[in-house]
């Protein structure tokens, strides 16, 4: 365990803790051996106890050590001693581009431009070693005291991915992009979605996707449009606006497909603000069309569910069957047009636009579907017909089906006729949409394997496996990707969340004081003579029940003035006052008797300021 003071790989004392994090703690150190301050991220414990997690936080960190940029934090050495796990960084003295964004409450659109240029410079150095960074986001990029940008975190994000959708390494949600939300395979342009969201929140203050838990903001960003940063800020300039809509497309074959791509239009937009220089890609018209895969079209025929649970007569009830997300179809071209379209290419002919040709297709369209409804309708008589005659079909005495409560086929029930007129129950043979269906089952409340087999059974196959932290216990299902009794074709992927029990209680928060106390200034103290002495008192801020707790107390003549570490402190701040005395010359008089002059003795005043101080979590 990290202590205050102790030295680590036999060159770093660890000074104080400036940051924290899902994963891990930031210290400030003091390299002896080089004799610099440095920044130390050390892995916490629940994650150094993964031995897969530890091996990849080694690979990508030392990959990130091999990166040079002026905006990015420079990894210096990676260790491991006693089971700690920690990477020596470059010490940035600044503030979080999050931070800033909050005491500005949002950038003009020049500075954030500004900003986002180096950022992209930083993960474009990144991108050409082969290095993603899967986590950008404004906690991950630091603005130093003389304004250069910095990015940060490059490895361990990517580290992090490796790992199922928790509360812990989800804390980035705001920022993910869709792919990643999916839990699918991400590369460079999951970077650009990511300082897209960015520069959204830099832009209007706001990010633009929230929600009450991680599995509903990630769902938004996989189905919801991107609002405009305009419909929050209207001055913000259109080449800006349409930067930030490309990079967050939902599909990454309509983002920039490269960093260097978005820096050119980011400088553009810096020149020609109000211009129309923006080309939105459509990879379909760009013949770029890929083939759909197995899991492309597993992807297509989800329908995700987010029920939140509220208690109902002791068991929980999930929303009503309407509150439910589905995925946009991706515009594919299927098998069939795709071997159409590699044979045009073979035989060196281009598509040419026909009016004609188009009008007469939408007939023969138009005329196929009142076809379609002719035979849907003969056909729903004379089922009717069969139903009417006890069941059976017509040219058969013995075949029935046996249509459930609703006394009506189910859609997967459907009649069919066999080669020799007699119906067929059996739909091994019926078109796609005719297919049998079976109901989703409730899950909730149950242990994961048992949701499993009831899945299985039914011919229903479970998908990723979700942990959070649940009020349900640990192991117990409290989510499910379809809603109750929805009907669902064999074979469908349902995803399901899992309890990882209640989220664990916080230790009360403690604190350090450590303060480098300057001299009495001319706006604190217009009459405090430099050099001379000062009465210094640190005390804290009232705590819950009002005490106030007196760290230290003296004189001093000199500055700056350091005390010694003070720790486990309750509050997060304090204050120091400063008491000193000045002479005040006596206002001159006249004696009434003699007429003279008289100048009275100085008087000793004491005068006094307070300094407000913030502590440092421990």
């Amino acid at each position: 365990m990290i202590k205050i003071g102790m030295i680590i790989g036999g060159r770093y004392e660890i000074l104080e803790k400036i940051g924290t994090g899902g994963m891990s703690d930031v210290y400030k150190a003091k390299d002896h051996k080089l004799n610099r301050f440095v920044a130390i991220k050390v892995l916490k414990q629940e994650f150094s106890e993964n031995a897969n997690f530890v091996s990849k936080f080694r690979v990508e960190a030392q990959a990130a050590a091999g990166l040079t940029h002026p905006n990015i934090v420079n990894v210096y050495d990676v260790g491991e001693e006693n089971g700690i796990y920690y990477i020596v960084m470059e010490l940035v003295e600044g503030i979080t581009l999050k931070k800033y964004i909050e005491k500005k409450s949002r950038l003009s659109y020049k500075e954030a431009v500004s900003v986002a240029i180096q950022v992209s410079m930083g993960i474009e150095a990144a991108h050409n070693n082969h290095i993603i960074h899967r986590d950008i986001k404004p906690q991950n990029i630091i603005i130093s005291k003389d304004g250069k940008v910095k990015v940060t975190d490059f490895g361990i994000a990517k580290a992090a991915t490796s790992n199922t959708i928790t509360s812990n390494v989800m804390g980035s949600v705001h920022y993910t992009s869709p792919e990643q939300a999916r839990g699918g395979y991400s590369d460079e342009k999951s970077d650009i979605y990511s300082l897209g969201i960015t520069m959204f929140e830099m832009l209007t203050g706001r990010v633009p996707f929230n929600g009450e838990t991680t599995v509903a903001i990630a769902i938004k960003h996989i189905q919801e449009e991107l609002p405009y940063p305009s419909d929050f800020v209207p001055e913000i300039p259109a080449s800006v606006e349409n930067i930030v809509l490309k990079c967050c497309q939902k599909s990454p074959d309509r983002r920039y497909q490269t960093v260097q791509e978005l820096i050119a239009d980011l400088k553009q937009s810096l020149i020609n603000p109000d211009e129309d220089f923006v080309v939105q890609y459509d990879p379909d018209l760009d013949g770029g069309t890929r083939m759909i895969t197995d899991d492309d079209m597993m992807q297509i025929k989800r329908q995700t569910v987010y029920p939140e649970y509220e208690e109902q007569d002791g068991m929980d009830m999930a929303q009503e069957p309407g509150d439910y997300y589905e995925e946009p179809e991706p515009d594919y071209m299927m098998d069939e047009d795709m071997e159409d379209a590699e044979e045009d290419d073979e035989d060196g002919d281009e598509y040419d636009y026909n009016p004609s040709m188009e009008k007469a297709t939408t007939i023969i369209a138009v005329l196929g579907g009142i076809v379609i409804c002719i035979i849907v309708v003969l056909l729903a008589l004379r089922m009717t017909e069969a139903w009417g005659d006890g069941g059976r079909g017509p040219g058969s005495g013995s075949s029935h089906v046996d249509t459930g409560e609703d006394e009506s086929p189910s859609p997967g029930a459907s009649l069919g006729q066999g080669s020799s007129g007699t119906e067929n129950p059996d739909g091994s043979d019926l078109p796609e949409d005719e297919e049998p269906t079976v109901k989703m089952p409730y899950l909730v409340g149950m242990e994961l394997d048992d949701g499993v087999s009831a899945l299985r059974n039914l011919g229903l196959e479970a998908g990723e496996i979700n942990h959070e932290y649940n009020d349900r216990s640990a192991g117990e299902i409290f989510a499910q990707s379809y809603s109750v009794n929805e009907e669902l074709k064999k074979g469908t992927v349902v995803l399901l969340w899992v309890s990882d029990g209640p989220e664990p209680t916080q230790e009360p928060a403690t604190y350090s004081c450590r303060v480098n106390i300057v001299a009495p200034t001319p706006e604190e103290a217009p009459d405090y003579i430099q050099g001379s002495g000062v009465h210094i008192r640190i005390e804290t801020d009232p705590d819950a029940d009002g005490n106030v707790k007196i760290l230290e107390e003296t004189d001093v003549s000199s500055f700056p003035y350091e005390p010694g570490l003070i720790t486990n402190l309750t509050v997060p701040g304090g204050k120091i006052t400063f008491t000193y005395t000045v002479e005040v010359p006596g206002q001159p008089i006249v004696d009434p008797d003699t007429g003279e002059q008289i100048i009275p003795a100085p008087t000793v005043e004491t005068r006094s300021f307070t300094r407000k101080i913030e502590f440092i979590k421990e």
